[in-house]
């Protein structure tokens, strides 16, 4: 049963659907960009955050500025050493924080890697109570023009499809920026599901939701359906690793294979039994990400190696 509070927001926007479904629209995807409570909602979450302190408090804090607003980063020096640097741009996912992916930043950074780590707007660190995609790509965009560019683009879930679509080109007054390598963890392929599931949610009329679904043509000057991450991708002349698990309950194993049926660029890594949240965390995941940045690496030490004998 929905709660008293779901029902009135119901009732709400229909009565102002029948006198403007435009208004209707607008207001409907206003809450659909409310970003959750920044505060733990567990135990659990309080625990992780203190655990992450250490590995968050060796960053260096950076603010990046874009039309709009800013957004907070932390930069990670590289510790381990295992053939050239990589600079890694790292996004978690809706409702979350770089916090959160203390783990991932600790992995790849022992293997190597620069870890650049953005707190969403309405997320984190981050100033703001809302966030979209367009906004996301901007701060993508503000990312890139400070540090020049990077070598892999790592997101999970929001974040990972987030990455695609600035790689895309999707937000019309914002460049493309396309890692060298890309990697997303239990990313959706598509927004209109998402689109239609929250109008479906919400009972819209059929005006509302072309309202809603509207808005993102004015924020960002295309369509909603353009918004399709894994066709994205699968244009890209880059390797794209995917990993997901078929446990996940908030992003269906089906954008998975929407992505490995994209293009043969794309690689598809199932993490089965790590759900949604966990495989951002789990070695197995990190230690499969940390071969998929240095599967050259190897190669190209022998190759040096053989010049110099030769």
């Amino acid at each position: 049963m929905a709660s008293f509070a779901i029902e009135v927001t119901r009732l709400a926007l229909r009565c102002a659907s029948a006198i403007s479904p435009e208004t209707a629209g607008r207001l409907a995807f206003r809450l659909f960009s409310v970003t959750p409570s920044r505060k733990p909602k567990s135990d659990k979450e309080k625990a992780a955050l203190e655990a992450a302190k250490p590995v968050i408090g060796r960053a260096r804090p950076v603010t990046l500025s874009f039309a709009g607003g800013w957004v907070m980063a932390r930069h990670f020096e590289a510790r381990g050493d295992r053939g050239p640097v990589r600079r890694v741009l790292l996004v978690h996912g809706w409702g979350s924080r770089g916090d959160y992916l203390a783990a991932m930043i600790d992995g790849l950074t022992a293997e190597g890697s620069e870890v650049v780590a953005l707190d969403w707007p309405g997320h984190g660190a981050s100033p703001g109570r809302t966030l979209t995609m367009p906004a996301a790509v901007r701060a993508i965009d503000a990312a890139w023009r400070h540090f020049g560019g990077f070598d892999v683009a790592v997101g999970h879930s929001f974040g990972g499809a987030s990455l695609a679509c600035a790689a895309g080109g999707l937000v019309c007054d914002v460049p493309s920026h396309i890692a060298k390598k890309m990697v997303l963890i239990g990313a959706p392929s598509e927004m209109t599901w998402l689109f239609k599931g929250f109008g479906k949610f919400l009972r819209l009329s059929s005006k509302a939701q072309a309202a809603l679904e509207g808005m993102v043509v004015q924020l960002s000057g295309r369509r909603l359906e353009e918004f399709d991450a894994a066709r994205i991708l699968g244009v890209l002349a880059v390797p794209v690793l995917v990993i997901h698990a078929e446990d996940d309950k908030e992003v269906s194993a089906d954008h998975a294979r929407r992505y490995a049926a994209a293009g043969r660029n794309v690689e598809l890594h199932w993490a089965n039994g790590l759900g949604h949240r966990r495989i951002v965390s789990a070695a197995p995941v990190i230690e499969r990400i940390n071969a998929f940045i240095h599967a050259q690496d190897g190669k190209a030490a022998d190759e040096r190696k053989l010049r110099m004998v030769s």
